[in-house]
């Protein structure tokens, strides 16, 4: 049966207002782990941000924030070589997963990535949600696919992100969001919404924050 992906609504001002007030507080990052035995405490719920080298996952998490550097942003592929954790105040922890596709780094390095990757997402009982970062400009591409399939397979909800979505014209985001739904098709793991977003702009940052301040 075809599921329906809509854009995610916009919250109301009082869950908008809540949610600000969470990503006001305090948000320190807490740590950079190489190894599954370097993971903090399962000991509150976790969010995680995976997507393509450069898609703007770091942006995305200082937009959130509103810290510019709490997340450091790169122009070089591949430049997040860890799973990087963040505290939400004591909410919940906001996790920083490497890039993957085009990194610029040693086959060895990549796999090393890749296996910490999966282990980390078959294997961490508090994590709520993945979010799944897609460049507006390109759609989900074949590598988008292996990611979402390994959270298939991890039995992880995760929830497709545009962003970047600025770059794009008024009447260049349906066709891209067409197709992304089509795509989500495949995946029986994938939330029923999707996200469109802006670091630069601010568009839907309210509403991703509604739906991390949900998750518990």
């Amino acid at each position: 049966m075809k599921v329906a992906f809509p854009v995610a609504p916009e919250p109301d001002d009082e869950t908008a207002e809540a949610a600000r007030l969470l990503f006001a507080g305090p948000v320190d990052f807490l740590k950079g782990v190489v190894a599954m035995d370097g993971l903090p405490p399962a000991d509150r719920p976790e969010v995680c941000f995976a997507g393509r080298s450069n898609v703007g996952k770091s942006s995305l998490i200082n937009a959130l924030t509103g810290r510019k550097g709490i997340a450091r942003a790169s122009n070089t592929p591949g430049r997040t070589q860890e799973i990087n954790y963040f505290t939400l105040g004591e909410h919940s922890y906001l996790v920083d997963l490497p890039g993957y596709g085009f990194a610029k780094a040693p086959v060895a390095v990549v796999a090393k990535w890749q296996a910490l990757l999966k282990s980390y997402l078959a294997g961490r009982p508090t994590l709520r949600r993945a979010f799944c970062l897609i460049d507006s400009r390109h759609g989900i591409k074949p590598v988008d696919h292996e990611i979402m399939t390994l959270l298939d397979r991890s039995a992880v909800p995760f929830q497709a992100v545009l962003t970047k979505i600025d770059k794009l014209g008024p009447s260049a985001l349906s066709p891209v969001i067409a197709q992304v739904e089509a795509e989500l098709q495949k995946h029986p793991a994938a939330f029923p919404q999707i996200v469109v977003t802006s670091s630069d702009k601010g568009q839907g940052i309210a509403t991703l924050r509604a739906i991390i301040a949900s998750l518990d």
